[in-house]
């Protein structure tokens, strides 16, 4: 039963890389107004909260929150954060899990995924405050 359910879910990720990235307009649509966290290796890896106009707030789950903005690229999303100006640039795919995002669309690259509610809240420390 566990080959099956795992040949099912191979399938029905590589359909979904078949179907080609997801367009600036899909992309907006899916995530606008949500919180999404994404794993990687079976691991947390981070959170992106999207809002209006383009704009994003990510963290690698450590508190420390950093501002941005994306914008599709040839078949790209690419996010500019503000202590990172080089584009980061994913290519999207929906799958019946979630999304599926592959560094600058390379197979061989950092691949992570939408994760399943983690029981987490999207947590931003204030600035760093020395003596």
């Amino acid at each position: 039963m566990l080959k099956r359910s795992v040949i099912l879910l191979l399938l029905s990720v590589q359909a979904a890389w078949a179907q080609g990235p997801m367009s600036a307009e899909e992309f907006d649509s899916y995530t606008r107004g949500k919180t999404l966290f994404y794993g990687f290796d079976g691991v947390a890896y981070g959170v992106e909260r999207y809002m209006p106009n383009r704009r994003v707030l990510w963290s690698f789950l450590d508190g420390d929150c950093k501002e941005g903005i994306w914008y599709e690229r040839e078949e790209q999303i690419c996010f500019i954060y503000e202590d990172r100006l080089d584009p980061q640039c994913w290519v999207f795919n929906r799958t019946p899990g979630g999304l599926i995002a592959r560094f600058q669309g390379d197979p061989e690259a950092t691949e992570l995924y939408e994760a399943e509610d983690i029981g987490e809240e999207m947590l931003c420390y204030g600035p760093e405050v020395g003596v």
